[in-house]
């Protein structure tokens, strides 16, 4: 029988039984997280810093190293930088899950790691002046063995003792306890939010309620001026189509799709339906997607966001409610994008 890398080796007896042999995997399913409210778990989770970058899994088998996305695609000549420093890692064979970030100032910007994202060719991205940075935070596959029945714990402090950890990979941190100061702290700071994950958990491939993230949000309402169709088994509608007050204008600020039980999706889809019309009653809206729906803009909601993105849409929205207090003229943008 071939012999466990000394870090499994030196696993006990317990865990050693949960370790699977198998060949290494061409490709992983990542394990993601819940949008979770603020009710803070608080018995052995651990609280990590939610980063505003780009998922990646890495795969090293021997001298070949592969940076795959979330939906596969190969992110070598994107990030070259990285593909060599995981080159320099003493393992041989191992699958670690990430984040790729780019940072402007002390914080991690999306907007910043979009000029690397869109290079695809290797010169060009070892010219560009976008430094980035690989946040490594699980270990899934290590030698011969799958590690995703092991527990978080274990597989973070294996990954810690795998790599020596210098620029451009970094570990991901984490507290123990006190997920609620952990986010007021990250809030603070200026951070993405956090990712609550349960310590004992094990490594699953699908979205789970074993991570939960909370996003620093902003809030205020909008004006419904529109909806889309339901998907798959909900019912209702799926997404509203916001919006605010800029002198007459109404200006389209995005969808939201989340933050609807049953009760909002059907006593809402009603008012929609009843409020249907033809014209799109958004001044820089003219073109409705397959699905759309307008409707004549006199409800108001409040929905929780993370920040404005560029181009004036809301990033991370999530629906809090109906505001029946606020006439809809009176909805205007309370934080400009980009501040």
């Amino acid at each position: 029988m071939i012999s466990l890398h000394p870090l499994l080796e030196a696993l006990d007896d317990g865990r050693k039984e949960q370790l699977v042999r198998r060949d290494q995997p061409g490709w992983m399913e990542p394990m993601l997280a819940n949008l979770a409210d603020r009710r803070f778990p608080d018995n052995d989770w651990i609280f990590e810093r939610k980063f505003d970058g780009e998922r990646c899994l890495v795969f090293r088998e021997g001298t070949r190293v592969r940076l795959l996305s979330r939906n596969r695609k190969r992110l070598n000549d994107t990030y070259p930088e990285l593909e060599e420093a995981v080159l320099r890692v003493g393992a041989d064979r191992f699958v670690a899950d990430g984040e790729i970030v780019a940072f402007e100032g002390n914080l991690t910007s999306f907007s910043r790691l979009q000029d690397r994202m869109q290079i695809q060719d290797r010169e060009t991205a070892k010219r560009s002046t976008v430094a980035v940075y690989f946040y490594l935070f699980d270990l899934m596959y290590l030698d011969c063995c799958d590690l995703c029945a092991l527990d978080l714990r274990t597989r973070k402090e294996l990954l810690r003792q795998l790599i020596a950890f210098e620029d451009p990979l970094r570990f991901t941190e984490h507290r123990n306890e006190d997920g609620a100061a952990c986010y007021r702290e990250a809030c603070a700071k200026g951070w993405e939010g956090i990712i609550a994950k349960r310590a004992a958990g094990r490594y699953l491939h699908r979205r789970s309620k074993d991570w939960l993230k909370f996003t620093c949000i902003n809030r205020q309402e909008f004006v419904i001026g529109g909806y889309t169709e339901p998907g798959g088994s909900r019912t209702g509608f799926g997404a509203l189509l916001l919006g605010y007050y800029r002198d007459d204008d109404l200006i389209y600020a995005g969808k939201v799709g989340t933050g609807f039980d049953d009760r909002t999706l059907a006593d809402l889809g009603d008012r929609l339906a009843a409020r249907r019309q033809e014209i799109s009653p958004f001044a820089d809206k003219v073109r409705p997607e397959k699905g759309e729906h307008f409707v004549s803009p006199d409800l108001v909601c409040e929905v929780a966001f993370s920040e404005w993105t560029d181009d004036g849409r809301l990033r991370h929205p999530r629906f809090l409610g109906m505001r029946d207090d606020k006439p809809a003229e009176d909805v205007v943008l309370e934080r400009l994008p980009g501040q």
